[in-house]
């Protein structure tokens, strides 16, 4: 589905029902806005992994501008200021009140401004894996000079630099992925892995990555972070290379009403390496915050009626 906001058309899909049958009633499920990482990326990486959480809250998965499916633009229009505003505009274009939101490396970063410039459109964030500065950039080339090959410490250089070619981009995946993912650790690819990697598909939009490189080098909410007044969820992977989990640290610390929660076996995608420990940490704290509160008091038969009628 698309909708047109700010002059283009952001690419949105929606997961699980927002009403759903309590008893004699209709209850009203909270809505996540699921923000996707990069600059460039796009949601489908959390199918089918975020799949259970939407029992419990509708999601809502959003291709940024310029990434996925959503309409290509200018480079200079790929901003962090502009994917908040985005954000806004898509929410108030769905007559939402108020959303959770879910944002994951890059995407936790527009998170998080976009809670600091709205804090009344949002309800509660989940940051997974991310960082609230530029630090995180230094964190990680100190890093990667720790662990990283010859070939790793070169792709992490391309990539802050925002020299990445695209040519590059499907050996960006393979060297990378051990860093990446923890249950690919000393993990070698067999050449055949290789090439069907190399021919995989990537709505993965570059221009929009090397332009990040660039904005996000300046990029710090750290004295902004106690502005975030919404519960807070700060999750992050003890062997993530690429947002230290160092950041997700000083997070809780700085934002006020804020939980922490440390996955030992995971890098920076937590929510494939612990699947199923994530979905019960953020299911665990999405119903301490909401509970069964949000219900609509329409008796079922009202609706059957009004839904005979048209």
């Amino acid at each position: 589905m698309f909708a047109k906001v700010n002059g283009t058309h952001l690419y949105f899909d929606v997961e699980g029902a927002e009403l759903v049958p309590d008893g004699s009633s209709w209850r009203k499920k909270p809505t996540c806005f699921v923000v996707h990482g990069g600059p460039g990326g796009e949601h489908i990486g959390f199918k089918p992994f975020l799949t259970p959480l939407s029992e419990s809250i509708q999601l809502i998965y959003i291709d940024q501008r310029g990434c996925g499916r959503s309409e290509r633009g200018p480079q200079s229009t790929y901003t962090l200021e502009n994917n908040v505003e985005d954000l806004e505009a898509l929410r108030n274009y769905l007559g939402l009140e108020q959303v959770i939101v879910l944002g994951h490396s890059y995407g936790g970063m527009v998170a998080q401004r976009y809670a600091i410039r709205y804090p009344d459109s949002v309800s509660a964030l989940l940051l997974i894996a991310t960082s609230p500065s530029h630090i995180f950039g230094e964190q990680a080339m100190r890093k990667i000079e720790e662990i990283g090959t010859g070939d790793q410490k070169r792709m992490a250089k391309h990539l802050f630099e925002g020299t990445m070619e695209k040519h590059q981009m499907a050996e960006f995946s393979i060297v990378m992925e051990p860093l990446y993912f923890y249950s690919s650790r000393g993990k070698v690819r067999t050449e055949a892995e290789k090439a069907a990697m190399r021919n995989k598909k990537s709505n993965f939009n570059l221009k929009a990555a090397n332009e990040g490189a660039t904005f996000l080098k300046t990029f710090d909410l750290v004295d902004q972070l106690h502005q975030i007044s919404c519960p807070t969820l700060v999750a992050g992977g003890r062997y993530d290379w690429i947002t230290p989990v160092e950041a997700s640290i000083l997070m809780a610390q700085k934002i006020p009403d804020s939980e922490l929660v440390i996955f030992e076996k995971s890098c920076h995608y937590l929510f494939i390496d612990q699947n199923s420990e994530f979905i019960l940490r953020i299911s665990s704290f999405i119903n301490k915050i909401f509970g069964l509160q949000k219900i609509v008091n329409t008796e079922v038969s009202k609706y059957e009626g009004s839904i005979s009628r048209h």
